[in-house]
């Protein structure tokens, strides 16, 4: 399970291109290959889709693989697909949102309309979705977790992955510090998009044995070194996050040592699965090699 160049992408949610003096809370995108490292900043989403996707055709162009982790959930708790597109495929949600999702090359995006359409889904209570930004009023979207009864549902609160790694957030989470919610629901219609290339899987629904393979991860595995990192270079957290994370997983590719990591439960073939969150001390041990 070899790769020649492996990229993480720290996603962002936000609704106006970010700052290029203030770099935090923007994309970042990390690359480490048998070259060495480089990071970089982007004030869109747009933008950095599109150095993704020149990466992937140079990557293919010279006969090599690649690796490609994202800091979002790749699906939700079980249940979530089928009750939205009839279909327990979590692509299916993927094509949904890629159709309902509006997201402009300045970053602006309809995600908390989106997110009140399928709260609206189930009428039997208030929608797994909830948060948002205070003095914004979104009717059938909750401002807080209080009031949802997530049994009452037919959902889960959290997935199996978020429960593996700790401090993960749940997926129905959408604004205030360590939401993932809204990173997925802008994440995932580019996701659809690159899965279409020729030769690209998406694990851990597809076998990792494409040219181009994207995974979803969680850089907070690494909270200890990335905090030393970003003191000792004086470095955002994101953009040292991207920095050990792809470090590490090319080592780990470079050294064999990938498919611990590449575990899942049976829950993941729904839920998706987050890269390395049954083996963060391996991914830790990986960037000191």
């Amino acid at each position: 399970m070899r790769f020649d160049r492996v990229i993480v992408a720290d996603w962002s949610a936000a609704n106006l291109p970010t700052s290029l003096a203030n770099r935090a809370n923007a994309v970042w995108l990390g690359c480490h290959d048998g070259e060495g490292g480089a990071e970089w900043h982007h004030q869109t989403r747009a933008s950095a889709e599109a150095r993704i996707n020149t990466l992937i055709d140079a990557t293919r162009a010279a006969g090599q693989r690649l690796l490609i982790g994202f800091d979002f959930a790749f699906g939700y708790p079980a249940g979530l697909a089928a009750r939205l597109t009839g279909q327990p495929d979590p692509r299916a949600v993927w094509r949904w949102l890629d159709d309902a999702i509006e997201d402009a090359p300045d970053n602006l995006n309809n995600r908390f309309a989106v997110a009140t359409r399928i709260n609206a889904v189930f009428p039997e209570g208030p929608g797994p979705f909830w948060s948002h930004p205070s003095g914004q009023h979104w009717p059938g979207l909750p401002p807080r977790r209080s009031g949802i009864d997530y049994a009452a549902l037919g959902l889960a609160e959290h997935r199996a992955a978020e429960a593996a790694a700790k401090g993960a957030k749940s997926p129905w989470m959408l604004f205030n510090p360590g939401s993932v919610g809204s990173q997925s629901l802008l994440g995932l219609p580019m996701i659809h998009r690159l899965s279409q290339h020729p030769d690209t899987a998406v694990w851990p629904f597809d076998p990792p044995r494409a040219a181009v393979v994207l995974a979803e991860v969680y850089p907070s595995l690494l909270a200890g070194p990335v905090a030393i990192e970003a003191n000792r270079h004086q470095l955002t957290r994101d953009q040292a996050q991207v920095r050990l994370l792809s470090r590490a997983l090319w080592h780990l590719a470079q050294g064999g040592r990938l498919a611990p990591l590449l575990a899942a439960p049976p829950e993941a073939a729904e839920e998706g699965w987050i890269l390395g969150a049954n083996e963060p001390a391996l991914l830790a041990q990986a960037l000191a090699w």
